[in-house]
């Protein structure tokens, strides 16, 4: 009887060997300590943006509308989870609030264009270089992330580690997307007219 059970132990041992179970524990660790990356460079992002305005604000008072739209920006950051997505929707409103906060922080980069002693104030310069190697930064952090999500799905959807990954529970998880894909599908217009 003893000997019947180590071989049923031997070949359960085996067969989880080659099935996955330990695959897909590895690349859901990389997908969250990818996300982790990714959270860190937003919230380096974010940390930056009340220095920003308040060095625009010191040169800039006027610009109101678009100081008060950044910090509305940062804050729906704030209110997003920060917890790796688990539906394509939490990823979409992950998305949305960063892009909210790029598009803020792109108008105000513009608006201050107009203030020649404000580009040509050290700190601003700082402060503008800073978020620059900090959206570069962001850029390999997803970039990182997508790999690892790609790696991910592969496995949970490739035999026969689908098998596994459907007996505990694991699903294809939510990647990043272009949010406006019609449009960058479409070739520039060019013009040359007057």
């Amino acid at each position: 009887m003893k000997r019947i059970w180590i071989l049923l132990a031997s070949v359960l041992a085996l067969g989880l060997s080659g099935c996955g179970y330990n695959t897909l524990q590895s690349q859901d660790e990389q997908i969250a300590s990818s996300w982790s990356e990714v959270v860190n460079q937003y919230q380096r992002r974010a940390d930056l943006v009340p220095n920003l305005v308040s060095t625009v604000k010191g040169f800039a008072a006027q610009e109101k509308e678009v100081l008060l739209g950044v910090t509305q920006a940062r804050a729906r950051v704030g209110s997003v989870g920060q917890a790796t997505p688990a539906t394509a929707e939490s990823m979409a409103q992950f998305q949305s609030a960063q892009g909210e906060l790029g598009g803020a922080l792109s108008r105000l980069l513009v608006v201050t264009e107009n203030y020649p002693e404000l580009k040509s104030d050290a700190g601003f310069r700082d402060l503008q270089a800073q978020l620059e190697g900090t959206e570069n930064r962001i850029a390999v952090a997803r970039n990182r992330y997508i790999s690892a999500v790609q790696t991910y799905n592969t496995t949970v959807r490739s035999f026969p580690s689908n098998m596994t990954a459907k007996m505990f529970g694991h699903a294809v998880k939510p990647n990043f997307t272009v949010e406006n894909e019609k449009q960058i599908s479409q070739p520039p217009k060019v013009d040359f007219g007057g």
